[in-house]
């Protein structure tokens, strides 16, 4: 048994560079390698004297590698800490959604140029000078518009609004 043992010291590095090469993380590469020389050490009436020490430690690595596989393949998913941490806790975008939704909706009841003139200044964020400048229209029409398109909002938000979710201001 000591022979054996003595032996099996002098493969270590090699199982090393096959269970590196099986799993790629070097954690799961030593514990493949803890693994092998485990079974190796408790079932070493199994191996035949006459045989390649090198070869019968590969098989054994190579056999619980594909158990290993195996079971993880059948067992359910688990996460990694850390990913599983930062997904906890997220809060729901139902209402987010709803409102978008609506807004959506709303915006599809605006005139054509109303809803041009609402976009590139609310969303884009765009002075009215240059909105005029965009749609090629005087200042004050981009005024004008931008104000029917609150109120025809603030409308729509009030009567067609089904949930109320959010307010023009």
């Amino acid at each position: 048994m000591s022979e054996l043992r003595a032996r099996l010291q002098e493969h270590i590095p090699a199982l090393r560079r096959y269970a590196r090469a099986l799993g790629g993380d070097a954690a799961q590469a030593d514990d493949l390698v803890q693994d092998c020389l485990e079974r190796a050490v408790s079932r070493a009436h199994q191996w035949r004297q006459s045989g390649s020490l090198r070869g019968w430690l590969f098989t054994i690595m190579h056999n619980i590698n594909a158990n290993q596989r195996r079971s993880a393949a059948r067992a359910p998913g688990w996460d990694p800490i850390e990913r599983a941490e930062s997904s906890v806790g997220r809060p729901g975008n139902q209402i987010d959604r709803l409102m978008l939704q609506e807004v959506v909706t709303a915006l599809g009841g605006l005139s054509l140029e109303q809803r041009q003139v609402l976009l590139l200044v609310a969303l884009e964020g765009l002075r009215y000078e240059e909105v005029a400048q965009v749609l090629g229209v005087p200042v004050g029409t981009v005024m004008s518009r931008l104000s029917r398109a609150r109120d025809r909002l603030r409308d729509l938000s009030q009567s067609g609004g089904k949930r109320g979710l959010w307010r023009v201001k």
